[in-house]
C-alpha cells in the first residue's frame, strides 16, 4: 500500500485509488507485518491484523512466558480454567483460521533492510529459516528485546540498572507509547508491560497495538486519522434500522461526520475512503442464518481442541449418542471403518 510518498494527515500527496490495507503486502515485502512472539499479546495482534486482510506472520518457538504457568484460572470465557497447552493451541489455531502464518522459529535480529523507498524497511532474521522482509514489525516477547538492538539508539531502547555490583541491561518497557508506537517508524511494541502481566491483559494490549497498526496502514494508504479508526465486529441484520440499509444514508452520515476532514470533500481520495468505510460498515451486518453458521463453526473449532473424555463427562454418553448419526453408531458397533 505504501508507495514511498511521504504524507502528513492533511494528505498533501494523493496516494491514488488502487489499494487498500488488505493489499498492502504486495509490492516487494514478504509480509506486511511480522509479529515476534506467539503468546497472548502476539497472537491477539496477529488475529486483528489478519482479519483486516493484512498479511502477517507470527514467529514463535514456544517460549512464551505463559508456558511457565501450570493452569489459567482467570482468563474470561473459561469458567473452569484451562490448561496452558490447550490454550496455546487455541491461540495458534485462531491465528491460522484468521489467515495469519505461523513460523516455528526464533527471531535473532531485526534489521533495517535499506529499502524503505519501496516500503520494506525491515529484514527479520530467524535462527534457522531464511530472512524475510516486512513493512512493520510488532515486538511481542516479554523478556528479551535484544533482537531489536540497532534499530534505534541503545540508550533510548535499553535501560541499565545495578544489581549486586553488576550492571545489567534490558529492553525498556517504557520505550513504546501506550498504543505500541515507537520512535522507529514501522516498529511497534506489544510486549506485556508490568501492567499487563496477566494473560488476558496481555491479549488486550496486543489487540490495542494491532488497531494502531491498522490505522497507520490506512493513513499510509491515504485515509486520515479520524476515518482510519475502525471496529472489528459483526452485528445482527435485524438490529439495523431500515434507513441504514440505504447506502446513500451511510454516505450522508460519512459526509457529516467528516465535514472538517483535512481532505477535499470533492476529491477522488475522499470518495475512495468513504466507499471503503461504507463497505466495511455494511459488511458488519449478517442475517440470522449467517450468524448461526458462524456460531456452529465457532463451537466446532473449540470442540476440536477438547479431550473426548472431557466431552463425554460434560454432556453424558446418552446426550452424545442422541446427537450422533444412527448409521455412524451402527457402523462403529459393527467395526466398519
Amino acid at each position: 500500500m505504501s508507495d514511498g510518498v511521504d504524507r502528513d494527515e492533511s494528505g498533501s500527496a494523493d496516494p491514488g485509488a488502487g489499494e487498500t490495507a488488505a493489499d498492502e503486502a504486495a509490492g516487494g515485502a514478504d509480509y506486511d507485518a511480522v509479529v515476534v512472539g506467539g503468546g497472548p499479546a502476539g497472537c491477539s495482534a496477529a488475529v486483528f491484523l489478519a482479519r483486516e486482510g493484512i498479511e502477517v506472520a507470527v514467529f514463535d518457538r514456544g517460549r512464551s512466558s505463559i508456558a511457565r504457568c501450570a493452569h489459567l484460572g482467570n482468563y474470561l470465557g473459561f469458567p473452569g480454567g484451562i490448561d496452558v497447552e490447550t490454550f496455546y493451541d487455541l491461540l495458534h489455531d485462531h491465528v491460522d483460521r484468521a489467515g495469519g502464518a505461523l513460523v516455528d522459529d526464533l527471531v535473532e535480529s531485526v534489521e533495517r533492510s535499506g529499502s524503505d523507498a519501496n516500503g520494506t524497511p525491515f529484514r527479520v532474521i530467524p535462527q534457522e529459516g531464511e530472512p524475510v522482509t516486512a513493512r512493520r514489525v510488532v515486538a511481542a516477547t516479554r523478556y528479551d528485546g535484544e533482537y531489536l538492538r540497532g534499530l534505534d539508539d541503545d540508550a533510548a531502547m535499553f535501560e541499565t540498572h545495578d544489581h549486586g555490583g553488576e550492571v545489567h541491561e534490558h529492553f525498556d518497557r517504557e520505550y513504546a507509547d501506550p498504543d505500541g508506537t515507537t520512535p522507529v517508524d514501522g516498529l511497534y511494541v506489544a510486549s506485556p508491560s508490568e501492567a499487563d502481566r496477566q494473560a488476558i491483559t496481555a491479549a488486550g494490549r496486543g489487540a490495542r497495538v494491532a488497531k494502531r497498526v491498522i490505522a497507520d496502514a490506512r493513513v499510509a494508504d491515504g485515509w486520515w486519522a479520524a476515518a482510519a479508526e475502525g471496529v472489528d465486529w459483526v452485528r445482527r441484520e435485524a438490529e439495523r434500522e431500515d434507513e441504514w440499509a440505504d447506502r446513500d444514508r451511510w454516505a450522508e452520515w460519512f459526509d457529516d461526520r467528516h465535514a472538517d476532514a483535512p481532505v477535499d470533500a470533492d476529491s477522488e481520495r475522499f470518495a475512495r475512503v468513504r466507499e471503503a468505510v461504507i463497505d466495511e460498515a455494511l459488511s458488519a451486518y449478517v442475517d440470522a442464518d449467517e450468524a448461526e453458521s458462524r456460531a456452529v463453526e465457532g463451537r466446532r473449532a473449540l470442540a476440536g481442541h477438547l479431550d473426548p473424555g472431557a466431552v463425554v463427562d460434560a454432556h453424558g454418553a446418552e446426550a452424545l449418542l442422541d446427537a450422533m448419526d444412527d448409521d455412524a453408531i451402527a457402523a462403529y458397533a459393527e467395526g466398519t471403518p
